[in-house]
This record gives structure tokens, C-alpha cells and sequence, in this order.
């Protein structure tokens, strides 16, 4: 499979890449694949007339497209070029179960926090959206699967939802991983608490009390930090 843009976009990444950045990028990102060293907001200006100019006709063309980028990637931002494109509005009527393979495999073989947390809160999300019967399946199995970057972003695939929560989605998704010494497992725990405690932080509160044996310190310490901000609450459970 050959991408037909990855060509235009690495050629345009390296030339507004700055080397000395890369380097950086690279040890901090811990990752094995070089960077252009390429900062968001000229890497999003860069990369948008080249994806605009992407005919986007079927979804199968954009599934290809997409993981022929992914797959081909040499530098990290190229990775995040892929992700780019899942997200245009040309695709959206493509954001649907038959896409979830695609997702997988980006979070299964990206499998680090930067590009699993962006398919997560962005791609995973919108499928769970617009097809929440079949989504809630799916992430009910990731969470419980082997996989620590599948379970990760079952937990975060709704860190935006606000008061559109499913709760009992929610708690599914964490329980299975309540005892996992993993960090970013417990990251995702009390980063997914935090979020849903600015809508409702009695909630949170309850949740963290009855699973204090169970959770850790690092996620009851996320979980409950807006609260203690706020004042609601003295300590942590």
C-alpha cells in the first residue's frame, strides 16, 4: 500500500523542521523514531493544504490513505499526519464501526501516549457518538483486553463528554484496571475521574471513597485535584 500524500508531506515537514527541536522532541517523547522537529501550530499550517487537496470520495479510499500514511511514517509528526487526516470534515460521514479497525490498529502499533491519546479523545469518541450501542460493546472488551494502550484509551474515550457521560460505561472501563501497576493505566484512571468531576465532583468523590483500597495513589491524587482546588474537599480519601 502507497500513500499517495506521505511524499508531499514529509518533503514539506522537513523543510519547516528545525533540527535542534527534533533532537529534543525525540529524547523527551522517548520514542525510537526521529522527529522533523516541528512545533503544532506549524505542523496543523503545513499539514492543511496538503490534506485539503486529498480527493476524499469513498470511505475505503480514506481508510487506505490514512494507514498507508501510518504504516509509512519514518518521523513521528508523519504518525500525527495520519491521525490529521481520520479527523477531516470530509470524512465524517466515515466515522463509523467500520473505522474501529483502523483506530486499533493506530493504538495497538502507536501504542505511546501522544498519538493513543489523540485517537482516543478524538477519534474513539466520535465513534462512541454517533454508534453508542456498538461502541459501548467495543470498549467493554478493550478495557478488559490484554492490551494496556486499548484498555488506556477505553477509559478516555469519553474525557469530553462533560454531563453526556455514560457513567456506567465510565466505571466499566476502570474497573478491570483498578489493580494495574501500569502508570499509564493509572494516569488514564485519574485523568478520566478529573475530567467528569468538573461535572460532577460529588460523584467523583464517592467513587474515589468506595475504591480507595483499590486505587492508587497516583490516580485518586488526579481524580480528586480539581476538588481539592475547589475547596469541596480537605483531603484525599
Amino acid at each position: 500500500m502507497t500513500s499517495r500524500l506521505l511524499p508531499t508531506i514529509r518533503r514539506e515537514l522537513a523543510r519547516v523542521g528545525d533540527p535542534a527541536r527534533s533532537a529534543g522532541a525525540q529524547a523527551y517523547m522517548k520514542s525510537v523514531m526521529p522527529f522533523h522537529g516541528v512545533a503544532t501550530p506549524l505542523f496543523r499550517k503545513t499539514l492543511k493544504p496538503i490534506l485539503a487537496r486529498f480527493p476524499i470520495t469513498t470511505a475505503e479510499a480514506w481508510r487506505a490513505e490514512c494507514l498507508a500514511i501510518w504504516r509509512g511514517a519514518q518521523f513521528r509528526e508523519e504518525l500525527h499526519a495520519a491521525i490529521e487526516l481520520t479527523g477531516v470534515r470530509g470524512a465524517r460521514a466515515f466515522q463509523t464501526m467500520d473505522a474501529l479497525p483502523m483506530y486499533e490498529e493506530m493504538v495497538v502499533t502507536g501504542a505511546w501516549w501522544d498519538t493513543v491519546d489523540s485517537v482516543a479523545t478524538h477519534r474513539l469518541s466520535t465513534l462512541l457518538r454517533n454508534e453508542p450501542g456498538k461502541m459501548r460493546r467495543a470498549m467493554r472488551a478493550w478495557a478488559k483486553g490484554n492490551d494496556m494502550w486499548k484498555r488506556r484509551s477505553a477509559i478516555l474515550c469519553q474525557i469530553s463528554f462533560k454531563k453526556a457521560t455514560d457513567l456506567e460505561l465510565l466505571h466499566a472501563c476502570i474497573e478491570p484496571s483498578l489493580s494495574s501497576k501500569e502508570f499509564f493505566l493509572r494516569k488514564a484512571i485519574g485523568w478520566a475521574l478529573r475530567q467528569y468531576a468538573w461535572t460532577d465532583p460529588d460523584e467523583v468523590v464517592r467513587y474515589v471513597e468506595a475504591h480507595r483500597e483499590e486505587l492508587s495513589p497516583l490516580s485518586k491524587r488526579e481524580a480528586l485535584k480539581n476538588v481539592l482546588r475547589s475547596g469541596r474537599l480537605a483531603a484525599i480519601p
